[in-house]
């Protein structure tokens, strides 16, 4: 179903401070490759914040046969890219992060096998947008989880209330929202709201999440105004979070806000230690980016990078319960540093190219250690990466593997890694007769190398994403596929 239309205010700018400005100091530390271009400040006028990333080019396989990546379970790309389509412009090129855009939908993947907390699957198909290559589809799931057999949580809302979050756009979107949230908790749950503006507040002591009404009444009388103090509402969302801490249970953090932290931190890596510090002791945080004009989205992705949580972006009410409802298993991780490491066979793999996963790029040598800190993969959530590969004629090569898959995880409450490895054989089977999951997952990729305008779409057009996609929602439990034909045509009528 179409989102509904959502009231936006004009684009408004925000002077940032200096030293929030500085934020390429959330990299120190992080695993991930990065391509993060600086700014000066001094020239800065306000507006929207993103990362700037370059796509993964063709690896030629003779020089470098090992790919290796970190998931990435965040979903913020998808829902900021629908609210621009639906403000009738087309995203930035920076704000489309194609592996956000595949992994906003669920795949029809298979649970893991007993004693095991990811399950694996892949294929290996014709490419819709370049007849001469091959697909590589690699497809992780999470154990389920019943709702009723999830731990408990203890959530701190840490919620932006300064004068920038005033707008239907904004507090007042999560406001609408929150119930969601709210109608999904347990007994056993818990939930805290702290507040920051000029100075932080306790607008809810943790209560149990049966306290509906009383939740609800203190999420209802939320005002905003003021300016923006992040790093004291911080401190006090992770020190309820640490007086309510669950043993083997979740305890996490929310921040939501528009990210315009202009007062109050003026040490970065201050504020980047101390969410490290706190996911070593168990209390994660996760971020909820919402409005427009001053968007930061960069600062909000590396936050929640850092804090090993989950970087989403509400547009409007049924993303809100999406987020809040229908994905509330994402809050509670099954499996952490999952990483995913790739050899191709250079006798049959003349080159390769990992389609998205810019900012998840690891170096090949920390697939093996114990501290190398990557995505983590959410209880019933599917994570999918494609590959595009340069095929080796060969025809004495029949049966010879292409590439082997290693994967290795951790268990939530272990620190030791977990390896698996999947074998993939190359049938030679065309894209048409390729199962719905990777017809579905090339056409959003493609739709994604379309809206960067990338040197590798190949042949793709709008109308051949549309009618790959219209014909690979067999499974579409939420109706989120109808709903992005409906974003392609959107984006094929603008400029």
């Amino acid at each position: 179903m179409a989102p509904p239309n959502q009231n936006r205010f004009p684009m408004k700018k925000h002077l940032f401070f200096a030293a929030l400005l500085v934020i390429t100091a959330l990299l120190n530390g992080c695993s991930f490759q990065e391509d993060w271009q600086g700014f000066d400040v001094t020239s800065y006028g306000g507006g929207e914040r993103y990362n700037s990333f370059e796509e993964n080019p063709f690896i030629v396989t003779a020089e470098q046969p090992v790919s290796t990546f970190g998931l990435d379970a965040d979903g913020a790309a998808y829902s900021n890219m629908r609210r621009f389509l639906s403000d009738g412009t087309l995203p930035p090129k920076d704000a489309v992060r194609t592996e956000e855009l595949m992994n906003y939908f669920l795949y029809d993947y298979a649970e893991p096998i007993p004693d095991e907390n990811i399950g694996i699957n892949g294929e290996v198909s014709g490419c819709p947008w370049n007849t001469q290559n091959r697909l590589i589809r690699i497809g992780v799931k999470g154990k389920t989880i019943a709702m009723p057999d999830l731990p408990p949580s203890n959530f701190v809302l840490l919620l932006d209330i300064s004068g920038s979050m005033d707008g239907e756009n904004k507090l007042e979107l999560l406001k609408e929202g929150l119930p969601y949230l709210v109608n999904t908790l347990r007994a056993q749950d818990r939930l805290a709201i702290v507040t920051y503006a000029g100075s932080s507040g306790v607008a809810l002591a943790s209560t149990p999440g049966n306290q509906k009404t009383v939740i609800n009444n203190a999420i209802q009388n939320l005002q905003a105004g003021g300016s923006t103090a992040g790093a004291d509402g911080i401190n006090t969302a992770y020190e309820i979070a640490q007086q309510y801490f669950t043993e083997a249970g979740n305890n996490r953090v929310i921040l939501a806000t528009d990210g315009d932290f202009n007062v109050g931190i003026t040490d970065p890596d201050e504020l980047v230690a101390l969410i490290k510090e706190k996911r070593q002791t168990g209390i994660y945080l996760s971020v909820w980016g919402v409005g427009t004009g001053n968007l930061n989205d960069a600062m909000m992705e590396r936050l929640a990078d850092n804090g090993n949580g989950i970087y989403e972006y509400i547009d409007n009410l049924a993303q809100a319960r999406k987020v809040m409802e229908y994905e509330f298993n994402k809050f509670y991780p099954v499996a952490k540093d999952v990483k995913i490491q790739v050899t191709f066979n250079p006798e049959m793999v003349s080159s390769y190219r990992l389609i998205g996963y810019e900012n998840r790029l690891i170096n090949n040598t920390e697939f093996e250690t114990d501290t190398t800190d990557t995505g983590d993969l959410s209880a019933g959530q599917t994570v999918t990466a494609l590959y595009e590969i340069v095929p080796v004629i060969c025809s004495a090569c029949s049966g010879i593997p292409s590439f082997t898959i290693n994967f290795r995880y951790k268990k939530p409450v272990t620190e030791e890694n977990r390896e698996l490895n999947l074998q993939i054989t190359d049938a030679q089977t065309g894209f048409e007769q390729a199962s719905e999951n990777m017809r579905f997952a090339a056409s959003v990729a493609a739709y994604g190398m379309l809206l960067r305008k990338s040197d590798y779409k190949g042949t793709a057009s709008y109308e051949q994403v549309i009618n790959w996609a219209q014909n690979a929602r067999t499974f579409d439990p939420y109706l989120w596929r109808s709903e992005f034909a409906d974003l392609v045509n959107i984006a094929k009528n603008l400029p």
